[in-house]
């Protein structure tokens, strides 16, 4: 593969470099800085410790004297090298290297001194001069090279929208494909960058679909620009789009604030949670169409929530969490009972009420506007998956709070809020069906949620999901208990992985 080059004609475009690499590592990388002395590899080197650290001022001192300077406790480890003054390449098998690859990263200078004994790369970058300034030659592994590629590709795009010198800094990623920066852009407030590749959706599983497909999830960024534009028309308050590159899955988006539903402390501001739930009594009350505009003379089409989707997602209970519970496949008929068992459910929600559900409607999404007013304070930024559906699933999704812990009294108490909305309205709103759909939204959501939970620490390396299990569970043996949930409620104790009744 030929080998990147990238023109660096200021210490700045060095630092930038910088930035652009650290956002494209991962645990395992080992990176090789060489070049000759002067030729900015320690000025590279800060510049991504700094990134990962998410800090321009963040002490980073030369490695020259103790060889290895180490940072355990960022966001990714890392941990920096100089191997100038090394005595002989026998010695590195002394620095621990391998360890800390195993937590984290490793950047190494003067790689040149090991002789060969350090391990195979992931990216080697050779700073050269270049005639008034110098260029960086990149070369390395597929994966790592792709990745690369990818964070240099949103700095071409964030050159094109007029911030080709912006500091980039991680803000997160979810548990999809999508990753989020920070973007430095002059304002007070920094923007948005939603880094979103197109996601072709993983192995057919069924009917010649993904799983993806089957369950109606956006696999580029025209979703959420559709989206955002139809709410926005609406008068709801999500992110107004800067600039975009659909083609490449790139959004720049207004940021609205840190501030969200959650106190110091992660419990739940309960005003906050009220509004929210006005808001999507609000949603509840409007017609919605099953087509959006993109923008670009194209239209998103806005699924209906229907079985295959609902089925596919809670068979992931019955293919991840029952193994991991209990330690046993299911058996073809054992499977067979359990899809039957949520037919039969599902087959209750046939004339429910349905509305848009933006699908994810939970702490992590909600952000808080106090300078608005009503349930304009309420801004939404995660809707790309929103569906036509029963009302009650988005109801379902913020009072049984994935990530933080709903008690059944304030459930009750912004139900009733809910309710009193709907009921308010003078719309013909029936609660009892309402009630049972929302029960069987609720077990549905987290069923999936116990699944996916499971999948992504097994499947994806991502453990961090496993703490919220105990408060799903929870939540799940709450609403089985609903008369509707019978059939789920019964394959589940013949199973053994819930006592609901105990």
């Amino acid at each position: 593969m030929t080998a990147t080059i990238i023109h660096l004609a200021t210490p700045e475009d060095t630092v930038r470099l910088g930035q652009d690499l650290g956002l494209a590592l991962r645990k395992g990388d080992l990176v090789l800085l060489s070049g000759d002395l002067g030729a900015g590899k320690s000025t590279l080197a800060r510049g991504l410790i700094r990134t990962i650290a998410d800090d321009r001022d963040y002490e980073v001192p030369s490695p020259t004297f103790t060889i290895v300077q180490s940072y355990p406790d960022l966001r990714l480890p890392i941990s920096h090298v100089d191997l100038y003054r090394l005595s002989s390449a026998d010695e590195v098998d002394e620095l621990g290297l391998d360890e800390a690859l195993m937590e984290g990263a490793v950047v190494v200078e003067w790689p040149e001194r090991a002789e060969g004994a350090l391990a195979r790369p992931s990216l080697s970058v050779a700073l050269v001069s270049d005639g008034e300034g110098r260029k960086a030659l990149i070369d390395g592994e597929t994966a790592a090279l792709a990745r690369l590629q990818r964070s240099l590709a949103i700095r071409e795009f964030l050159a094109a929208s007029g911030l080709a010198q912006a500091e980039r800094r991680y803000l997160l990623g979810d548990a999809s494909a999508r990753g989020y920066e920070t973007v430095a852009a002059g304002t007070e407030q920094p923007l948005i960058l939603m880094n979103s590749p197109f996601n072709p959706g993983g192995p057919v599983l069924r009917d010649g679909k993904t799983y993806m497909q089957i369950a109606h999830l956006s696999q580029s960024v025209s979703a959420f620009v559709a989206l955002d534009r139809l709410l926005s028309s609406r008068n709801y308050t999500v992110p107004k789009i800067h600039a975009g590159d659909l083609e490449n899955g790139f959004l720049l988006l207004e940021h609205l604030g840190g501030d969200g539903v959650l106190d110091a402390d992660g419990a739940p501001i309960i005003e906050r949670y009220e509004e929210t739930i006005r808001l999507l009594a609000n949603i509840h009350q409007q017609a919605w169409p099953h087509e959006a505009e993109v923008g670009d003379g194209t239209m998103h089409h806005i699924h209906e929530f229907d079985r295959d989707a609902m089925m596919i997602e809670v068979e992931l209970l019955s293919d991840w969490y029952v193994r991991r519970i209990s330690g046993i496949e299911l058996d073809g008929v054992q499977k067979a009972a359990y899809v039957a068992a949520w037919d039969a459910v599902i087959n209750q929600l046939n004339g429910c009420e349905t509305s848009l559900l933006l699908r994810d409607v939970h702490s992590p999404n909600i952000l808080w506007r106090r300078n608005e007013v009503g349930i304009r304070r309420v801004g939404l930024i995660d809707f790309q998956d929103a569906m036509i559906g029963p009302s009650a699933y988005d109801v379902a999704s913020l009072i049984f709070d994935a990530r933080v812990t709903i008690s059944p009294y304030l459930q009750d108490h912004l139900l009733g809020v809910y309710i009193h909305e709907r009921n308010s309205a003078g719309s013909d709103f029936d609660e009892p069906d309402f009630r049972k759909a929302l029960a069987i939204m609720a077990a549905q959501r987290n069923a999936k949620i116990l699944g996916i939970f499971i999948r992504l620490d097994e499947r994806d390396g991502k453990s961090y999901y496993l703490k919220h299990l105990p408060r799903i569970q929870t939540y799940f043996d709450r609403v089985v208990r609903h008369p509707a949930l019978a059939p789920v409620r019964e394959w589940c104790e013949k199973a053994g992985i819930f006592s609901p009744e105990s």
